[in-house]
């Protein structure tokens, strides 16, 4: 039998109390490059309100607004190496520096409209990438949020293929984006999104793509009031976790968190598709921005889906985008 002495018995009172405290104190760090009322911010309140109500340890939350800590190729740096960030909302073209396969969800012309896009995103044959994203990039997707159309903005009025012919045009940085564009005639170029109102200012890019949150929210209409209905892409936008932090987390909030992303992330497909329409018609009615019908959709379609297949080949990934299409 072992005899402890008094002064044993206290530190490892101590040291139980000490990892008791250390296990409960737990704090997730957060970032948006958004204000409280936008869709993304909106959805990381609703995914940290359900990651609390469905744990029943401690936790408190650390969301950093308004490009606190920069902008979303930042946050990915931060999650892949485990600091500063450990949970926020990523455009997935932003990922593509560690996970080339990441893009092809969020690629222009992948969905046919709405219904099939909330399918695919409530369904798992998104895993093979979420698989790839998580071994190449150290990030876990919890959640998909989304639902923004994204359309042409620009200077001047772009209004049929032949107006689009040369069009100087900010894209993201995945190849896949604008390998899309130059098949439709565009001059595409990736620059970061925070010198995209600088860049058209000064007359380096002539216009960008985006939904309508994303230029009202940062006043882009200013500098580019013409859209161009192209409706090209339906957004899905991973709300996504480091690997880092998500391992070490208990498993009862891990199980939490996973539950939480995916109702997050319902909650927020609902908030922006349903908001979309309505924001662009708020800065119409402002007299922000001009809207315009776009002639050629159906000849876009038609160039881009050879760059879809060849792009998909090129990952492996035929399978898996046709199964997309079938849905």
């Amino acid at each position: 039998m072992f005899n402890f002495s008094t002064k044993t018995m206290a530190v490892t009172a101590i040291l139980l109390s000490s990892v008791a405290t250390a296990q409960a104190d737990i704090t997730l760090r957060g970032a948006s490059m958004f204000d409280e009322d936008h869709a993304f911010t909106q959805t990381l309140r609703e995914f940290e309100r359900l990651v609390a109500e469905n744990y029943d340890g401690e936790v408190s939350f650390d969301l950093r607004l308004n490009g606190e800590l920069g902008v979303e190729s930042d946050y990915v740096t931060y999650l892949n190496q485990g600091v500063a960030v450990d949970y926020t909302i990523l455009a997935p073209s932003n990922m593509a520096v560690f996970s080339e396969s990441i893009p092809l969800m969020d690629m222009p012309f992948l969905f046919r409209d709405l219904e099939h896009w909330n399918a695919v995103l409530s369904s798992d044959v998104l895993a093979p990438l979420e698989d790839d994203l998580r071994g190449a990039a150290g990030i876990v997707i919890v959640g998909y949020h989304g639902g923004g159309v994204r359309n042409l903005a620009s200077a001047e009025p772009i209004t049929n293929m032949e107006e689009l012919a040369g069009h100087r045009m900010r894209v993201m940085g995945a190849p896949i984006q604008a390998q899309t564009f130059d098949a439709v005639g565009a001059a595409p170029s990736a620059i970061a999104y925070n010198e995209v109102y600088n860049a058209i200012q000064t007359g380096v890019i002539a216009g960008f793509e985006n939904e309508a949150a994303s230029i009202q929210n940062l006043n882009f209409y200013e500098v580019a009031p013409h859209i161009s209905l192209t409706q090209h892409t339906i957004t899905v936008r991973p709300i996504v976790m480091s690997a880092a932090t998500f391992d070490n987390l208990p498993e009862d909030l891990q199980a939490a968190v996973m539950q939480a992303g995916a109702e997050a992330g319902a909650f927020g497909r609902a908030l922006e598709s349903g908001a979309d329409g309505e924001i662009l018609q708020e800065m119409l009615d402002a007299g922000q921005i001009e809207v315009h019908e776009f002639e050629g959709r159906e000849q876009m379609l038609e160039l881009v889906q050879p760059v879809q297949d060849a792009y998909a080949a090129e990952l492996g990934a035929t399978e898996l985008l046709e199964s997309i299409r079938g849905m």
